[in-house]
């Protein structure tokens, strides 16, 4: 026992007194809890009979239980309609019927559900469920509480869906004529208006118009507004069920005489459906009668009617695009001016400096005014279309650019869902918005930030590929910002707690080596992921920036960065002090595995992995088990026979030395699948290893390899040419310096000088030719697009030169020489899910082999000049 320190207590009376309130408080905390333990009288009441089965046992307590026994049961009543419906029928849904009479809100909303999940899921047919439950329904249709009323009503309406039409006609539609009389309450009038628009898509047009439209006619010129209001958002049901000629004879003067309504909900609702019923309009109900309402509501809005504002921005859009044929010069300009003040509505007293009225304005309209230009940012797609993309610089740009600005986050977050609509409207005019990308990818909210995130790829995609130019240089200088600000926004998205937004945004970045060079991937971005993957503590965000290092790694084009790169991972990861460490480098060796070949994997990660085999910790060891039969399958037997042994050893060793239960377990499940695979491999080597060949698998390595190998080819002819340039400069420096030295001396030394140069010079002019003729081969060799089907033996040359290469492709059996170029071979990987990275070592050899040629070439050449 240690002893108690009462030291650093403090006894003071101010802190014997805090004390003692807080006992106190605890106390009072303590006594709701005592109360509401329940009484042995009560817990008998509450206890049943263990024995009764399920049928009875619901029965009991829908008789003599209390209100929340009785909810469970109903709440349970589609369990017992799968088990046993006809006992149920029965003896449950009878007492069902008697409960809910007298039932609370609680048990009528359960039952509400209940019959309707019973109808979803066809527990019984559809003619025993209406015979059974309808009735029930419709006597709880009219129920006092609005919300118990609604819930039965959804109901309802689900099931006119699933009903015949005898049934609905008998059953529904007979009742309604008496419910929906003046003398009923407004509550079943409401629901006689829902009803209408419901059973007018389940009749014929002749039916509807005979039985349906006067009960329709008579609810439209309703006493109240409300029922006005409700029937008039239901007459597009209407009008889809009876066709465009009555819809234009009945339901188009009942809409103009609505429009004009003194209620502004009953207007508002007359204006949403005709914009709706747009699409069955002729063209002289467009011009007649519906622009006239149009051109009076958008009038009235400003100056009475400012109730209206919020739809009509919402409504905006596919109202100007659905009158656009009607629309003369002057009403099309009348429209688009209407549609720019509603994008700045709200911001003109701030730009004003008009504080009277700033402070005057209300909590509610800051908030009509918002949900306007919220509504502008929405509808901007479609009013590009209005104005036609090639006027958006004239017409719209400044509008976009205030919306992209807007000092409010929702109008803000709109703006970035429709950019990437924004962006494929405008095409090859897509490089006018690039400087509000940037300002969206630097947004001071997170929210905006994620908005934009969902089509980043698709948007940087047609920034860099929309314009004109299709050079890789003009595209970067397209977005001169855009690395700053995709920088920033990860620094941003790093240091809150929106570790989805992150992880999101990690995502997202494996789509930048086809937009920006690999170098700056290399210095910007590519030692960002290794750090987060290393000092991030949330699990996906590190899976995520490891799968975007991988993907960044395969198209690095440079030998060096990526030997640098691989090394880090191995130390700092694979050979981390941290387990955590350990474990994600065993994430990101799967990664590998699925990008690139099985040879690159073997050759750089085999090794490591199995060295996590010693790990210290249980976890690590437990994840490097499950990964092992996909490490197995990395490797290509007989090649590979000394990679599958040490495999072998590893197991074998785990199999006698490991002490967890839970890593043996799974080291012996693996062990039966490696040695499983090794024995079939024995006895039929040659038929499995031209199955795996031509496989689909076995084609996807073949092409990642293939890849792989175009990659260095790249990067040598890159060297190259760099090495020919500096050559053919050095050459005509060296010539021009000759030229001024022989100028200076005397004619009888000029003679003998020259007569010993002129050979010497026939050889650099033989030299400086050979050059040339391979600086032109080499860039003949850039302008070409290689495709695997070019790749044939009687097409290539036998040599290899300074400007090509003799590989060996996987799978063809043959080799060629490969010209490629930086522009061809990202289009052509960028189709392909393979990715580029380190050749076998036959390959670098062979290259060895070539340059070691060329020297000896040259050598021999100097030596002859010297003569």
């Amino acid at each position: 026992m240690r002893p108690v320190i009462f030291s650093k207590m403090d006894f003071s009376h101010s802190s014997l007194f805090g004390y003692i309130e807080d006992l106190q408080e605890l106390t009072i905390i303590e006594r709701p809890v005592r109360r509401s333990l329940k009484t042995p009288e009560e817990i008998e009441r509450l206890t049943v009979d263990e024995e009764l089965s399920d049928i009875e046992r619901a029965v009991y307590l829908l008789s003599s239980g209390q209100d929340v026994q009785g909810t469970s049961v109903v709440a349970n009543l589609p369990v017992l309609m799968r088990q046993n419906p006809a006992e149920t029928l029965r003896r449950v849904l009878p007492k069902i019927r008697e409960v809910l009479h007298v039932a609370g809100v609680e048990m009528q909303l359960t039952a509400a559900v209940s019959f309707l999940t019973v109808l979803q899921e066809e527990s019984v047919s559809i003619h025993t469920y209406s015979h059974s439950f309808l009735h029930i329904i419709l006597q709880n249709l009219e129920h006092r509480d609005a919300g118990v009323s609604n819930a039965w009503l959804e109901t309802l309406l689900a099931v006119i869906e699933a009903l015949p039409k005898e049934t609905v006609r008998h059953e529904i539609l007979n009742p309604l004529v008496s419910k929906a009389q003046l003398s009923q309450t407004i509550q079943s009038r409401l629901v006689s208006c829902k009803i209408m628009g419901k059973v007018a898509n389940k009749f014929e047009a002749h039916i509807i118009k005979r039985e349906v439209l006067p009960l329709v006619k008579s609810l439209c010129q309703d006493v109240e507004y409300e029922v006005r209001t409700c029937m008039c958002r239901q007459l597009e049901h209407v009008a889809r069920g009876i066709g465009t000629e009555l819809t234009k004879t009945v339901v188009l003067p009942e809409l103009v005489e609505l429009a004009r309504d003194e209620g502004s909900s009953v207007r508002l609702a007359a204006f949403e459906t005709l914009v709706n019923l747009l699409d069955m309009f002729d063209a002289d109900d467009r011009s007649q009668t519906v622009l006239p309402l149009v051109k009076s509501f958008c009038e009235k809005s400003f100056k009475t009617d400012e109730s209206i504002l919020v739809s009509l921005s919402f409504h905006l859009g596919k109202l100007c695009n659905g009158l656009y044929g009607i629309f003369t010069p002057e009403q099309h300009l009348r429209f688009l001016e209407f549609y720019k003040k509603l994008s700045t509505l709200g911001l003109q007293q701030e730009n004003g400096h008009n504080d009277n009225q700033l402070h005057l304005q209300t909590l509610e309209q800051e908030k009509k005014y918002i949900s306007v230009r919220k509504n502008c940012a929405y509808n901007f797609p479609a009013m590009i279309v209005f104005v036609d993309p090639k006027n958006f610089h004239l017409e719209l740009y400044s509008i976009f650019f205030c919306l992209c600005h807007d000092p409010e986050v929702p109008v803000r977050y709109t703006m970035a869902i429709s950019f990437f609509e924004v962006a494929k409207l405008l095409n090859s005019d897509v490089y006018t918005i690039h400087k509000e990308l940037v300002t969206l990818l630097q947004d001071e909210s997170l929210e905006v930030l994620d908005a934009l995130v969902g089509h980043l790829p698709e948007i940087l995609e047609l920034m860099t590929n929309g314009g004109e130019n299709n050079g890789s240089e003009s595209k970067l200088l397209s977005i001169p910002d855009l690395i700053p600000a995709l920088t920033t926004a990860e620094q941003r998205a790093a240091t809150s707690l929106k570790w989805r937004t992150h992880e999101k945004l990690l995502q997202k970045y494996a789509c930048l080596p086809h937009i920006i060079s690999s170098d700056q991937i290399y210095y910007r971005f590519l030692h960002r992921m290794l750090t987060i993957i290393l000092t991030n503590n949330v699990l996906p965000v590190q899976k995520a920036a490891a799968r975007t290092l991988c993907v960044f790694l395969r198209y690095n084009r440079k030998q060096e960065q990526r030997h640098e790169v691989i090394q880090k991972l191995i130390e700092q990861l694979g050979q981390g002090k941290s387990y955590w460490n350990r474990l994600r480098f065993l994430d990101t060796c799967e990664f590998i595995m699925e990008l690139f070949s099985k040879s690159f994997f073997c050759k750089y990660f085999f090794l490591p992995v199995l060295e996590l085999t010693h790990d210290p910790v249980a976890n690590v060891r437990m994840k490097l088990c499950c990964l092992l039969p996909k490490v197995k399958s990395t490797l290509k037997i007989p090649t590979d026979k000394h990679l599958l042994q040490q495999l072998e050893l590893c197991i074998r060793k785990l199999l006698c030395q490991e002490k967890d239960k839970d890593v043996l377990t799974i080291v012996k499940r693996v062990s039966i699948f490696v040695f499983k695979q090794h024995l079939i491999l024995g006895l039929s080597l040659k038929v499995k290893m031209t199955k795996i060949m031509f496989s689909e698998n076995g084609l996807l390595d073949q092409e990642k390899e293939r890849q792989e190998h175009l990659l260095l080819g790249m990067e040598q002819l890159e060297k190259e040419k760099q090495k020919t340039e500096g050559r053919s400069t050095n050459t005509n420096d060296k010539i021009f310096e000759k030229k001024r030295r022989d100028s200076k001396t005397s004619s009888v030394l000029a003679k003998s000088i020259n007569l010993s140069i002129s050979g010497s010079s026939s050889g650099t002019s033989a030299g400086k030719e050979e050059k040339k003729s391979k600086l032109v081969r080499s860039q003949s060799f850039s302008t070409q697009v290689l495709h695997p089907k070019y790749s044939n033996i009687d097409k290539c040359p036998n040599k290899s030169s300074a400007t090509g290469y003799t590989s060996s492709v996987p799978g063809m059996g043959k080799s060629c020489m490969l010209s490629f170029s930086d522009d061809s071979f990202r289009a052509h990987s960028a189709g392909n899910s393979g990715n580029a990275a380190f050749p076998p070592s036959s390959s670098r050899n062979l290259f060895n082999s070539a340059d070691q040629k060329n020297n000896g070439n040259k050598e021999s050449q100097s030596r002859k000049m010297s003569m």
